[in-house]
């Protein structure tokens, strides 16, 4: 039994779901891997269903029955990895724009004493590769932008490779999460910084994807600056529950 479970929410990764699987299961410590799939119709449930053959016990599949937003698949995982007792609960792409290798450094990280373990694009500059330079700037405004509004020390808030603590996760109302887009990123760093609990960087290099479609929308975006918001403001008036 593995402490760490490694969530991979997926629609429509058919092209990248074997590749990534197998290079979770080839470093040199184990994870399992959740797979959360939103019912993909280019089969990429089919294709985990035929690894979980190869990968027994390491590997497992949850499969919902639409798409249903990035924020509801991880809070999904979370439940599922919570009920299991994983101590260590990992968010990861499945389009390698997270390498596979820096769950090594999360996990060291998150091991010597961190709450919450985020892999940073901007804690050392901007280290993105394959955007366009409109979507840096974006995504990097948005970062300057929610640390402002929020308050909370970090570079890269909208990341989406991190590493949970269980024990953050359970201390966390995971039913009353609002954001379902990736704003869901910022809002769960949100909810762990104001219950105090230890937040690091890990600075990594993120490549855009090769294979496949970005999930990226322009409503995605909007989520993120107005929601941010309409976020800080609730969490004055509901700082006891939030």
């Amino acid at each position: 039994m593995s402490d760490s479970l490694v969530i991979i929410p997926t629609f429509n990764e058919i092209e990248n779901v074997e590749a990534i699987v197998k290079a979770v299961f080839a470093l040199k410590k184990q994870f399992h891997v959740l797979i959360v799939d939103d019912n993909s119709p280019d089969g990429t449930a089919n294709k985990v269903r035929e690894l979980q053959q190869q990968f027994n016990g390491l590997l497992f599949l949850e499969v919902r029955k639409e798409k249903s937003g990035l924020g509801t698949a991880y809070i999904h995982g979370f439940k599922w990895a919570i009920a299991k007792k994983y101590d260590y609960i990992f968010e990861m792409d499945a389009d390698f724009s997270h390498k596979p290798d820096d769950l090594l450094r999360l996990y060291r990280a998150s091991a010597n004493g961190a709450d919450v373990v985020v892999g940073s694009r901007y804690k050392k500059g901007v280290n993105v590769v394959n955007w366009p330079l409109y979507r840096i700037l974006l995504s990097y405004g948005a970062s300057f932008y929610v640390k402002i509004i929020t308050g909370m020390p970090i570079h890269d808030p909208t990341a989406g490779f991190v590493c949970y603590r269980r024990h953050v996760l359970e201390a966390i109302n995971l039913d009353s999460v609002r954001f379902i887009g990736y704003a869901f990123q910022i809002e769960m760093k949100y909810r762990a910084y104001l219950k105090k609990y230890k937040i690091e960087e890990v600075s990594i290099i993120f490549t855009d994807r090769v294979r496949g479609k970005s999930k990226m929308s322009s409503s995605i975006v909007g989520e993120a600056i107005f929601g941010v918001i309409k976020m800080r403001l609730r969490s004055f008036f509901l700082r006891n529950k939030f």
